[in-house]
């Protein structure tokens, strides 16, 4: 068990910017300040809003990447994030039980920010603006336990902090002021929320090299637990349940040639994640999300510390009712 090969599973932080052209209609906003919505309805569902914007933001799992996209009802949305997972050090026995175990850590930060600019020909709300900003930042580990030079498991947990705000603007919209304050007091506008998100996870994973070419399948389902820590308006239901599962196929293909001293390598992988609970219903009961991605990278490995790769990628993303991609910076570190 001692041979195994942790080249495999290095800490993994990548920075990246895209566009995603229609992704922004997952965050269609709730048509605040007309009197004939039922205030906790919306609030709930404002609440849907809040734990989805925690998760996309803030959570690693779901893309290292940054997203952004403007739709033609003049809804937008960006995420930025920065963030990564891996295992530390090689495999150690685990007395005389036949399993190896190495710790790992995860760890991850990010912003969202979501706009709506209501069309002039919109009723009531036409010409106003609302906007949605969510910072979350995240960390924990746990342990990857070895069965053989293929197949491990890893179980973990994460906490997860998230500060999410509303801001509503009239502009030169019809919505009176009046409306303004009674929507504010309702807490459908102009509000701000502090979570706590718990996030169990295990993920598991089957490694197989053939000859230099390394295929890395994997299948990790998350739970998200998220309660409230503060609120501006006791209206908002920000509590909740959401689940994600994503299934991976990653080829890593050396390529025999150097660039700068430093051997090129290729690959890249294709997942899905699948969106269920409260995450869900958050982004518009969207249920899955496709990525395929691609790299090009120069292996550091014994060359610079604690660096295993870095190159550039490219992720093409979608799902039933968006698209969109990304290219960037991409980096691995081994420690």
């Amino acid at each position: 068990m001692n041979d195994m090969n942790t080249k495999l599973h290095p800490f993994r932080i990548r920075r990246s910017v895209c566009a995603a052209a229609t992704l922004a209609l997952l965050w269609l906003p709730a048509p605040t300040a007309q009197a004939q919505i039922d205030p906790q309805e919306v609030a709930n569902l404002m609440g849907s809003r809040i734990e989805a914007a925690t998760i996309l933001g803030g959570d690693f799992g779901i893309s290292g990447a940054t997203l952004s996209g403007t739709r033609n009802n003049g809804t937008s949305l960006n995420i930025s994030k920065f963030g990564g997972a891996g295992d530390i050090g090689d495999p150690m026995p685990l007395g005389n039980l036949g399993i190896a175990w190495q710790p790992r850590l995860q760890g991850s930060m990010g912003y969202l920010t979501a706009a709506n600019r209501f069309s002039t020909s919109t009723p009531v709300l036409g010409g106003a603006k609302s906007t949605y900003d969510s910072f979350a930042i995240q960390f924990g580990g746990g342990a990857r336990f070895w069965f053989d030079d293929h197949f491990s498991v890893a179980p973990t947990f994460m906490g997860m902090y998230g500060h999410t705000f509303n801001n509503f603007f009239i502009r030169n919209s019809s919505v009176t002021q009046a409306q303004v304050d009674q929507a504010r007091q309702d807490g459908l506008v102009d509000w701000y929320s502090d979570t706590f998100t718990y996030r169990p996870a295990m993920d598991l994973q089957y490694v197989y090299t053939w000859r230099r070419v390394i295929f890395t399948i994997n299948s990790d389902p998350t739970y998200f637990h998220t309660v409230s820590i503060h609120t501006s308006s006791s209206s908002l239901d920000v509590g909740g349940d959401s689940d994600t599962w994503l299934n991976k196929l990653d080829v890593d293909v050396p390529l025999g040639t150097s660039l700068f001293g430093h051997e090129l390598r290729t690959g890249g992988y294709f997942s899905r994640t699948e969106l269920m609970g409260k995450l869900k219903q958050g982004v518009g009961n969207n249920d899955h999300i496709y990525e395929l991605h691609g790299r090009l990278v120069m292996d550091y490995l014994n060359q610079l510390w604690k660096v295993q790769w870095i190159g550039i990628g490219y992720s093409y993303l979608w799902g039933r009712t968006f698209d969109g991609y990304s290219v960037g910076v991409d980096v691995a570190f081994r420690f």
